[in-house]
């Protein structure tokens, strides 16, 4: 099926007579509650299938702040907004008595993007930030839909050698991100749509969230003192 017949099928009233208003309005509507449907759907599947292992991620995380190490958060696109939402989470916690974590965002300055793309290639942007900021003990959040985005692959393996804890979000099959032995944890959405994968996504790191507070709670006063030097 070409695009064009495939868009036609899923959105025929737009296609062909002159459009009828009323018509137009019931189906846009139904085309509200199928996205919505499928949203709710794609999250169900997802921590029915994953809920242990998404505990598991919220512990190793919980682990690293409870040792005195920050969060390196990196995505491309539309990921990258994910990353800059997971740190910011972290870093200005918006349920009263829960302290400030540290968290980077490691996609936020377009100088260094820039100037590593261009002098060294794209696939090293992540890399050699994490060499002058990252230290054992620390971790690192990856966010990529497809899985196969070579500048994270290749943060995951440098991570993995300075002694981080990684963690991936990835859709679909996971891509070389699920088979990757320098991904300590994946978090894999299985479909096929970038915006239902998009979407899990916000739900993991909201929950991963709740849940890293929630097993730090007895830690409160000495966390919320400040992080290491």
């Amino acid at each position: 099926m070409s695009a064009v017949d495939s868009l036609q099928s899923l959105y025929p009233f737009l296609h062909g007579k002159r459009q009828d208003a009323r018509a137009m309005d019931v189906a846009l509507l139904e085309s509200v509650h199928a996205k919505a449907r499928e949203s709710c759907d794609a999250k169900q599947r997802f921590f029915e299938a994953h809920g242990a292992q998404v505990v598991a991620v919220a512990r190793s995380i919980a682990d690293v702040y409870r040792d005195d190490g920050r969060l390196f958060c990196m995505g491309n696109g539309g990921s990258s907004c994910d990353a800059a939402h997971i740190a910011v989470e972290f870093l200005h916690p918006v349920t009263a008595g829960r302290p400030a974590l540290p968290a980077v965002n490691l996609a936020t300055d377009v100088a260094m993007l820039t100037a590593v793309s261009n002098d060294v290639g794209f696939a090293h942007v992540y890399v050699r930030q994490l060499i002058a900021l990252a230290r054992s003990g620390d971790a690192l959040i990856g966010i990529s839909t497809s899985g196969n985005s070579e500048n994270l692959l290749a943060a995951f393996a440098k991570a993995k050698e300075l002694g981080l804890t990684t963690i991936g979000l990835a859709g679909m099959s996971g891509g070389a991100m699920a088979r990757s032995p320098h991904v300590d944890h994946c978090l894999t959405v299985e479909t096929d749509s970038i915006h239902r994968v998009q979407e899990v996504h916000v739900a993991i790191y909201h929950i991963l969230w709740d849940l890293v507070h929630t097993l730090l709670a007895d830690q409160r006063g000495n966390l919320a003192a400040g992080a290491r030097a």
